[in-house]
């Protein structure tokens, strides 16, 4: 429904069915991307994901309003860093977490 990012993450927008595991998703999304990008040599070197992936779920009512969100990361990243993002994102939906999980962030300056 939506896609976009920043150079350090992307954000999708996805109707799934629920007789798919989230993980084998995502595993299947990375490993045809991975492939596709390094087929294309569209990166100089081996591209990879890192491991790990965040995931929230919205109601059906909220699709346009998350797929503004996203079309709109640039402006978003000019004010708050992914990892901030992730953060308040985490809190929003009451996810507890360790930050020694988080994320390797990455400075994309």
């Amino acid at each position: 429904m939506a896609i976009n990012g920043m150079a350090d993450h992307v954000h999708l927008l996805i109707g799934m069915s629920p007789d798919i595991a989230l993980s084998d998703l995502v595993g299947s999304i990375t490993s045809s991307s991975s492939s596709l990008i390094n087929d294309k040599k569209w990166v100089r070197g081996h591209f990879n994901w890192q491991r790990g992936f965040g995931a929230f779920s919205y109601s059906r009512s909220q699709v346009s309003r998350v797929a503004k969100y996203i079309e709109q990361q640039e402006h978003h990243h000019a004010k708050r860093s992914f990892r901030n993002e992730y953060i308040e994102m985490l809190r929003k939906f009451e996810v507890e977490y360790d930050p020694e999980y988080l994320f390797d962030f990455i400075d994309p300056k």
